[in-house]
């Protein structure tokens, strides 16, 4: 795939979560969920983000689409700064953002009709008249799969599989150019997964979209995503192209992640090393010093604790880039 350019660009990017105590509540620290992420996402393209619960993953998305407040950090779409923008301001652009959410049975209003929730989007946007937005909400249920001639049931009428496409329909209402998908199949029954996942990818290559594709599901993960981001307590450990994070990884993170991933021939399954990793993730309110995994990490020396690596570009030049922030990473490599 060529990239054309950059959609959006992540800077730095801070979300901390105040600990207060006592009865006049005052601050005694910060849970660190994003602690200074650098990214970029590029036009049609999806990324993968992944990691483990609580890494700051879901928060990550939230704080691209000022969902969630930033604590520093700069978040530029089409080369604007939209980290900076009043709240007014930044409800205009939202009908260029959207999201589909993970739970499509707590994300849907229960006492509106799915063309209500559908159109709602055009509503707030004031998009059309009210015969333009009846037609473009059957043209959304059409596109996503389902009979436009359910327009006026109700949420409960449909399984899970069919409400996340009723999501998927709201996301796509003002026609945006960027989606942040939120575990958006990990609420779904397995035989439905698929089915929702190459939807999304239809979508993308038909309306030219970009997502930033959430997600526990490794397998899923490499099949519709172009790159891949690896994050852990808060940081973002490697990213590169899919193949190359899945098939010649370079972090000790990334490996023992990967080496949870079933595989299908059972010969190989049998055969296989699995990596398990010692202790348990540290608190985002208290990280460690140095290396975020060095805790945990087979290979850390006495640098990886008293020093933070940095992203470095460890692959063949600017056009195939390969982020690993490792200090180990070569010898690993």
């Amino acid at each position: 795939m060529t990239l054309q350019s950059t959609l959006l660009q992540i800077k730095n990017l801070k979300v901390y979560f105040p600990i207060q105590r006592g009865v006049f509540r005052r601050q005694v620290g910060s849970i660190k969920a994003v602690d200074g992420v650098s990214f970029d996402i590029f036009k049609g393209e999806t990324l993968g983000l992944v990691g483990e619960s609580g890494c700051g993953k879901s928060t990550t998305g939230l704080a691209i689409l000022r969902l969630q407040a930033l604590s520093g950090g700069q978040v530029f779409y089409e080369g604007q700064d939209i980290s900076s923008l009043t709240e007014q301001q930044m409800r205009k652009m939202r009908r260029h953002m959207m999201m589909i959410f993970q739970d499509p049975y707590s994300s849907l209003n229960p006492r509106m009709t799915i063309g209500s929730i559908i159109g709602e989007p055009l509503n707030v946007f004031n998009i059309g008249t009210t015969k333009e937005r009846a037609e473009r909400v059957e043209e959304l249920l059409d596109l996503v799969g389902l009979n436009p001639a359910f327009i006026n049931r109700y949420p409960h009428e449909f399984s899970g599989g069919q409400r996340q496409r009723i999501g998927i329909a709201r996301a796509l209402a003002t026609n945006p150019s960027f989606i942040v998908a939120d575990e958006p199949i990990s609420a779904l029954d397995v035989s439905i997964q698929a089915q929702v996942v190459n939807l999304l990818d239809d979508l993308k290559n038909k309306l030219g979209l970009t997502y930033l594709f959430i997600a526990h599901d490794l397998s899923m993960v490499r099949y519709i995503s172009n790159r891949v981001a690896v994050m852990y307590l808060g940081k973002i450990m490697e990213l590169g192209d899919r193949n190359t994070v899945f098939d010649q990884s370079m972090h000790p993170y990334t490996r023992a992640l990967l080496s949870a991933v079933p595989i299908a021939n059972p010969k190989k399954e049998r055969n296989r090393q699995r990596i398990i990793l010692k202790g348990d993730v540290p608190s985002p309110a208290n990280p460690p010093a140095g290396c975020r995994f060095h805790p945990r990490c087979a290979f850390a020396t006495d640098i990886c604790s008293q020093t933070e690596p940095v992203l470095r570009n460890l692959g063949s030049g600017s056009e195939s880039p390969h982020w690993v922030a490792c200090h180990h990473a070569e010898q690993l490599g």
